[in-house]
């Protein structure tokens, strides 16, 4: 049988493009559906002390958006078709907001926000964390604010700036996705982050896996030499949890210890401390 001719034809469109671009034009209706209806919440979920006493270090919370049917859907499945737009902004805002009430609301908690380098420009933006810090000057202290390695390499300028004006409001930096990136270790002297975050690509299935258990140790060695707290993303196993602490991280995250809840997973604590 000959070969089939599968070309398409000059100035047709690609049936597999068309289809992606559909699908990519859905989600950002119903993402866009979401934030004008207020349909947005945050997911927590629990970072834990590698040492004892091995409870909470603090939570992070992810942005959520309802659908029509109230179905909660994760931000895996639409933050890359709205990240570069001006929704993705809005949703950085919403993500903001829903965690600084949350703080506001809860005084024993503390909280990581995901942000981007985009993020910082956007008057809305820091306009939220303006006014929160404004109405209650202590917020800061227990707010960590993430960012990716790549979007902080985008511009590190814009970032340390950033960084070096909120310090004094006690807000905490984390670097996440910490060795995804191809960040020249010397960069780290111009930045003021306090944690960096592993990649999980690292860490799930560490214990069987030579080569990530020298990258982790390795990004270990070099978070220690810059005085950064380590947080392992990712962690779904005793065994991988074990060799993480053996090896000198510092807190861990993953289904190990929670998957996220848009419950506050503190409000169950709360209630078993008061019936205590």
């Amino acid at each position: 049988m000959g070969k089939r001719n599968t070309d398409i034809p000059e100035g047709a469109e690609n049936p597999l493009n068309a289809a992606v671009a559909g699908r990519d034009r859905s989600t950002l209706e119903m993402v866009a559906e979401a934030v004008r209806h207020n349909q947005t919440v945050l997911a927590y979920q629990p970072i834990m002390q590698a040492m004892a006493p091995h409870g909470v270090a603090f939570y992070e919370g992810y942005i959520r958006v309802l659908d029509p049917t109230g179905r909660v859907i994760p931000a895996r499945e639409f933050m890359h078709v709205v990240e570069d737009k001006e929704i993705g902004r809005e949703m950085d805002c919403l993500a903001l907001q829903h965690g600084l009430k949350a703080l506001e609301k809860y005084p024993q908690v503390r909280l990581s926000v995901n942000m981007s380098a985009r993020s910082i420009g956007y008057q809305r933006w820091t306009q939220v964390l303006e006014r929160f810090l404004k109405r209650d000057s202590t917020l800061g202290e227990r707010l960590v604010l993430e960012i990716t390695e790549a979007s902080a390499m985008a511009a590190p300028e814009l970032v340390t700036d950033f960084m070096g004006r909120m310090q004094p409001h006690g807000i905490a930096f984390a670097l996440d996705n910490f060795g995804a990136s191809t960040t020249s270790i010397g960069n780290f002297r111009q930045f003021f982050f306090d944690a960096v975050k592993i990649d999980g690509q690292f860490v799930r299935g560490i214990h069987t896996s030579h080569d990530n258990q020298a990258v982790v140790r390795a990004l270990i060695g070099i978070a220690k030499q810059f005085d950064m707290l380590t947080v392992a993303e990712s962690v779904e196993s005793q065994a991988d949890a074990e060799f993480l602490v053996d090896n000198g991280v510092d807190c861990l995250q993953g289904y190990l210890f929670g998957a996220p809840s848009v419950t506050p997973p503190w409000i169950e604590d709360m209630k078993r401390q008061e019936a205590g």
